[in-house]
């Protein structure tokens, strides 16, 4: 080559860099747009000092372990933008924990959400120093601790005035360690509050209601003093009126009476005007107070009777008959409801976008189709373990597609033959994510599935014994998850899985007897080097 042809490989070059140059903020765009979890950010810092930069000013959290403990002030230099710290995987000492809430302080971290459960108790002292240097807390999660004295939460109020989110939820002992009369009147920007698992909390409750102007959601599961508090829990939710959110559970196995939910409770809920969200899990309910709600008018969008008891179909007919922007409804456990039900009950279901009718054990899939009828908007069902009879086949349900339909849980429904697959994904082509679990009587007709729907990510087939995957013949690019633990896949289907799904991320093959380990590593060698990187759930 000759030298007057080497300047014009030098411009050249330089021309394309040139052309290849994208602005800081461009790149942030693309990579906020990619990424969906740190592991993407970690592969993209290593490309290039430019990217390596760029990527260490989007990580926003960070999860501190004890391994990660001695690389602490590196990674504070290095994550410059931290805005959430995680330290509940630690297994410390109460006296390193505060020791390392000190050091944390020293670094100038814009910290809005720090997390500390499960550990043996609040570190008082490294909360003191911490709130000293770093005032921008909004959040703190202090759940599943050993112990929690009631003058700590006091103090919590006082070392972090601005904090939005409260979370003391399920320690192992909540003590009262002195009166305090004055407790939370300094969050005033308080909007939610867990306080479950916390036996005797009326009071605490009362004046979290009295003294945060701005709160609007309080969970309170667990809750098994109800019975006995005289109507103390009832009482302070009267005292915030702007409540939006309530979620509460007693647990109605314990042998406390016929019904916790009082006619004290229900008044305190039915006085929330600004109400959308009612979540009463576990609990003895009634129709009366269904009934109450809905003579209210409370303008309910989320509402949740997960394994409720006492309730009848009279009650929830009355309310969603006049409640009618429903969104999520969750009827687990309803037993009583029959298909005929469900038909009358879709009619005032117009705006429902999620439902969970697990455990309905009267439930066919003419359930299934009449909300999806009846409902437009509808696009997450979960149906788990309802009736055992199956639909006769009828053309009139062909006539039409749901292209909003995107999650369906059907795990163990013996009901499901491949002819109902098959319908279901004929008129649901967007499905996202598919799950199985547990129906005994699907073989072949998954691979129909998977061509119609080949927008599915995530499928779940794990414990269906005769699925069949060998006719999966044609390209299935967007599955990233595809979980088929104790099935009777072998190396060929292995194979076949490994030339139609490109995309994999997650394959589980836990108790699949018939693969082998030659089955697996013709599997690997017809994945990309990314891909195989990716398959980390193969247990045998």
């Amino acid at each position: 080559m000759s030298s007057s042809s080497q300047p014009n490989r030098r411009r050249k070059t330089s021309v394309a860099a040139a052309d290849l140059y994208f602005p800081v903020d461009c790149w942030e765009c693309i990579i906020t747009f990619l990424k969906d979890d740190n592991r993407c950010l970690e592969s993209l810092s290593l490309v290039s000092k430019e990217l390596h930069t760029i990527t260490n000013s989007l990580r926003f959290s960070l999860t501190i372990c004890d391994q990660t403990i001695p690389f602490l002030p590196f990674l504070y230099r290095r994550f410059t933008n931290l805005t959430s710290l995680n330290l509940s995987r630690l297994s410390s000492s109460l006296s390193n924990l505060n020791r390392l809430l000190r050091q944390i302080s020293r670094f100038r971290l814009k910290l809005t959400s720090l997390n500390l459960s499960n550990q043996e108790g609040i570190p008082t002292n490294g909360l003191l120093a911490f709130s000293k240097k770093i005032t921008t807390l909004t959040s703190l999660i202090c759940s599943h601790m050993r112990c929690i004295y009631r003058t700590e939460i006091f103090l919590i109020a006082n070392c972090f005035p601005l904090l939005e989110v409260l979370d003391i939820s399920d320690p192992v002992s909540f003590k009262d360690n002195q009166e305090v009369e004055n407790l939370s009147f300094t969050l005033f920007k308080l909007r939610k509050v867990n306080l479950s698992g916390l036996d005797g909390i009326a009071k605490l409750l009362f004046h979290l209601s009295k003294n945060c102007p701005l709160l609007e959601e309080v969970i309170l599961l667990r809750y098994y003093d109800l019975a006995f508090d005289g109507g103390g829990v009832a009482s302070a939710l009267c005292e915030a009126p702007r409540l939006t959110s309530l979620s509460f559970s007693t647990g109605f196995g314990l042998a406390y009476g016929e019904s916790y939910i009082t006619s004290q409770f229900i008044a305190s809920i039915v006085s929330l005007k600004y109400l959308t969200s009612l979540d009463l899990l576990c609990s003895k309910i009634s129709d009366e107070l269904l009934s109450s709600i809905a003579n209210e008018g409370l303008p309910l969008m989320r509402l949740v009777l997960q394994n409720c008891a006492r309730y009848s179909y009279s009650g929830i007919f009355d309310l969603l008959s006049k409640c009618r922007h429903i969104r999520h409804l969750d009827l687990q456990g309803a037993v009583f409801l029959t298909d005929k039900h469900v038909v009358d009950l879709s009619l005032f279901l117009g705006d429902l976008v999620y439902i969970n009718l697990t455990r309905c054990s009267l439930l066919t899939i003419s359930a299934f189709f009449a909300l999806i009828n009846s409902c437009p908007s509808l696009s997450d069902i979960k149906m788990e373990y309802t009736g055992k009879n199956s639909l006769e086949n009828s053309e009139s349900l062909m006539d039409f597609t749901r292209p909003q339909l995107k999650y369906l849980r059907l795990a163990g429904n013996p009901w499901l033959t491949d002819e109902n697959i098959t319908m279901l994904a004929s008129i649901s082509p967007n499905l996202q994510l598919l799950d199985l679990t547990n129906c005994p009587c699907i073989e072949e007709g998954i691979s129909q599935v998977l061509r119609m729907c080949c927008n599915i990510r995530r499928l779940n087939l794990s414990y269906c014994s005769k699925v069949k995957l060998l006719e999966m013949n044609f390209e299935v690019p967007k599955l990233e998850v595809l979980n088929l633990s104790y099935t009777n896949v072998d190396n060929e289907t292995l194979y076949v899985i490994s030339t139609s799904c490109r995309g994999l991320l997650q394959l589980s093959l836990e108790g699949c007897t018939k693969v082998t380990e030659m089955g697996l590593k013709q599997m690997l060698e017809n994945f990309r080097a990314t891909q195989i990187e990716a398959c980390v759930s193969i247990v045998f």
